[in-house]
Parts: structure tokens; sequence; C-alpha cells
């Protein structure tokens, strides 16, 4: 339980992080940079501190393939449009259930009713503390793409968790240990994959048609761009994909998914206090109420487990 709640620390700190780097650099690249550093971070730690390619690589690279790759690459798309409080609240009430349902279906893992009834909990407070009442202030296009770009990464969040779970009942199988290091850096390979030919297509082929990055002008700008945001991007690599990834990894080797999720749905709450620092928003009464009640539901599903 405590790996899951770091985990949502984390995962609060990356999406203030994200939503300032995807705002003036856009979402895919934001994505891959992140993703690129945090490559680079895990791989150090695998080959000096963890085991490679020990344990069963095949699924936690499908993993990151559906989580990283296609989950994050889909948030990352909603994250501009629909702002981190908006963006978290869809994945991440959607993610748990997705993933419970999946895991149900596929291994046949159910909860228990208590744990049934304080995920509900959980996903209710969150529902009630960030429901937006002011989406008006987005376009209609804006609201449409991020919605669905939401459950997509909610989805793709979902399966890969799951895979997760079935790569950590292969090595039991087989009897061995990997580290969650390891097992978070051979599922960021199976994720880096996507995000790398979504820049190639959406913003090297455009950038070249017009010049290309090494031209004088665009380089200067490149360059102050970059000068601005290089803080947020490794905040962002080392809480999310890095730091946030192998937190994850540690409670999934033993909780179920479902629950891992459900947890991790209390990102929202965490941002509350980021979100009224870093991007001025008022946190309300019912974003309180919510608070105390998803709260009161992770309290209540960690005395069940």
């Amino acid at each position: 339980m405590f790996a899951a709640l770091l985990t949502t620390f984390l995962f609060a700190t990356s999406a203030i992080c994200g939503y300032r780097t995807s705002r003036q650099v856009g979402g895919i690249e934001a994505n891959f940079w992140r993703i690129t550093l945090a490559t680079i971070f895990l791989t150090i730690w695998a080959w000096t501190w963890g085991r490679g390619f020990a344990g069963a690589p095949e699924w936690f690279m499908l993993s990151g393939l559906f989580g990283i790759g296609i989950g994050d690459s889909a948030y990352f798309q909603a994250l501009p449009r629909l702002g981190s409080r908006r963006t978290v609240l869809i994945m991440q009430c959607l993610t748990a259930p997705f993933a419970a349902l999946i895991e149900w279906l596929w291994l046949g893992t159910k909860l228990n009713r208590p744990e049934i009834l304080c995920v509900g909990v959980i996903l209710a407070g969150v529902a009630i503390a960030l429901a937006p009442d002011d989406h008006l202030k987005i376009s209609a296009r804006d609201w449409k793409i991020g919605l669905i770009a939401g459950g997509f990464a909610a989805f793709g969040g979902a399966l890969g968790a799951v895979i997760i779970r079935k790569g950590y009942a292969t090595i039991a199988e087989e009897g061995i240990s990997v580290d969650a290091g390891t097992t978070g850096y051979q599922r960021v390979l199976g994720g880096i994959l996507i995000p790398t030919i979504a820049l190639l297509l959406f913003k090297w082929r455009p950038a070249h048609a017009h010049g290309g990055w090494l031209e004088k002008k665009s380089f200067q700008v490149s360059l102050e761009k970059w000068g601005r945001i290089w803080p947020w991007v490794l905040a962002n690599a080392l809480a999310g994909q890095t730091l946030g990834v192998t937190c994850m990894q540690w409670a999934l080797k033993t909780t179920q998914a479902g629950v891992v999720t459900a947890i991790i749905a209390t990102t929202p709450i965490v941002l509350l206090p980021m979100t009224r620092i870093v991007e001025k928003e008022k946190i309300g009464l019912r974003a309180l109420v919510g608070a105390v009640v998803a709260v009161c539901g992770v309290i209540g599903l960690t005395l069940m487990r």
C-alpha cells in the first residue's frame, strides 16, 4: 500500500510538470522527452544495480507498449486541452474499473465485496472533488478530443497494469526475484517505440519542410524554449516514468491491479494544492468534501487488505 501511495504523489507531481511542458512544446514532444530521459535513467539502474533482462521481459515490454506507448501518448494529448486536474480525473476514475474488469476476465482475480465498496468510495470521492463545472471555458473540439484521449489513456493504463501482474505471476512460477527498477526498465523499453514514431511523423517532417531545425532562426527559438522548460521536463521524467513507474511496479508485485489503480486514483486529490500553487486554481468546499471521501476510501481499502 505504501508503494501505491508513493506512486500517487509522484504521478501528481508528474502531471503538473507534464502540463507545463505540453502547453509549451505540445503533447507529442513533451511525452517523447519524458520517456527518453526515463529510459536513460532506468537503463543505468538496470545494468548497474538491477538485473537487465532477467525475469519476464516480454510481458513487461508488452505492458509498456499499451500503458506507456498508447496510454501515455493519449494522456499527453488530453493534458494541454483539458488541464492537469480534468485529465487526471478522467483517466484515474476510469483506470481502476477498467483494470479490475480486465484482471477478472483474463486472470480470474476478483475483488471481494468490501474491497469493491472501498474502490467505489474512492472513485466517488474523486468525482465529487474534481468533476469539472467550468468546462464551457474549453472549446468543443478540445473537450471532445480530450475526453476521447483520456478514455484511451485509462484503457491503456489499465491493460498495462494487468499485464504487469501477469509478468510477476510468470516470474513467481519460475522461482526468481527481480527488482522493480529492472521491471520498470523493461517496461519503458516497450513504451518508447510509439512516442518516437509519433515525434518523427508529426514533428520532424513539418520542421524539415520549413527549413529544418538547424535553420538559424529555428535553432535560436528552440534554444530559448528549452532554456525555459528543461527543469520541468527533467522533473516530469523523474517523477513519472522513472520513480513513479518503479513504485507502481513495486505495488503491483504484491497487490491486485484493481486495488493499486484505485489508490492511484486519488492522484487528483493530491493535485488540488499543487494546481492551486502552480495553475492558480481555487479549491472549493466540494473539492475538500471529495478529498475526505476519497481518503476514507483509501484508509478502508488499506484496512481490508
